[in-house]
């Protein structure tokens, strides 16, 4: 009345297979959660995101610093400016007296550079004036200083 379900052989052999069909129906199972619950999960508008750099500002003497507060009033380095048209008089004028004194040296003419500080609330209307006003005057390189980002810099 026994019963037998091997060989002789086979008996003190230790069994060499795994029965992997437990593991397959637990990760198609997990495959399928993970299908359903990712785009739930994932609720984004598909924007293209700008790429930035910061450039650090060289600053010469001979820059122009301007600071257009959130007022919209416009200051060359601490002295106050009345209106767009000072600026353009102004800017022109001490545009001239950089490059006549670059000639006096005998140095390469290099045209000085403004550099505009804008309070984070002015209207650009404000901003875009003193622009304006610069570009007239005879001005080609006109920059935004910006407090630098709180992230990670890389170099």
């Amino acid at each position: 009345m026994g019963m037998t379900v091997g060989t002789e052989a086979e008996e003190g052999a230790m069994m060499a297979e795994i029965n992997t069909t437990p593991l397959v129906d637990v990760m198609l199972v997990l495959l399928i959660i993970f299908l359903i619950t990712v785009p739930v999960v994932i609720q984004v508008v598909p924007v293209e995101l700008p790429k930035v750099s910061n450039i650090p500002t060289t600053t010469k003497p001979e820059n122009v610093p301007l600071s257009v507060n959130a007022d919209c009033e416009i200051y060359w380095g601490l002295t106050r400016i009345d209106n767009p048209e000072q600026l353009r008089e102004r800017g022109a004028a001490y545009l001239l007296a950089e490059v006549e004194k670059q000639k006096a040296r005998g140095a390469k003419i290099e045209l000085p550079e403004a550099h505009i500080r804008g309070d984070k609330d002015t209207e650009f209307r404000c901003v875009g004036g003193a622009i304006f006003a610069l570009q007239r005057a005879g001005y080609q390189k006109i920059g935004f200083i910006s407090e630098p980002s709180g992230g990670p810099v890389s170099r």
